[in-house]
């Protein structure tokens, strides 16, 4: 199991283009991805599962990655984190 904490910097937060983005990258991963704020926690399937997080600019969120590809589709997601939010 992999995984990293992320700071948003993005002044609208996590919001639907790039949550839309984000699923893109990860609907075809082999690994199970969560994504907590605070003591919520989901297992990412969809869009609206992580836009229900609510994580707006300066809240930190963990992704979490388990399986085959976890180091790949981690590497992927931290990039496209530090990129875009």
């Amino acid at each position: 199991m992999k995984s990293f904490e992320y700071t948003i910097k993005d002044v609208h937060g996590i919001h639907a283009r790039p949550a839309t983005e984000l699923f893109k990258l990860v609907k075809g991963t082999q690994s199970t991805v969560k994504v907590a704020k605070g003591d919520k926690e989901i297992t990412f399937k969809g869009v609206m599962g992580i836009m229900a997080l609510g994580a707006k600019q300066g809240d930190t969120v963990k992704f979490t990655f388990e399986g085959p590809d976890e180091e790949a589709e981690m590497a992927a997601v931290k990039e496209f984190m530090e990129a875009n939010l």
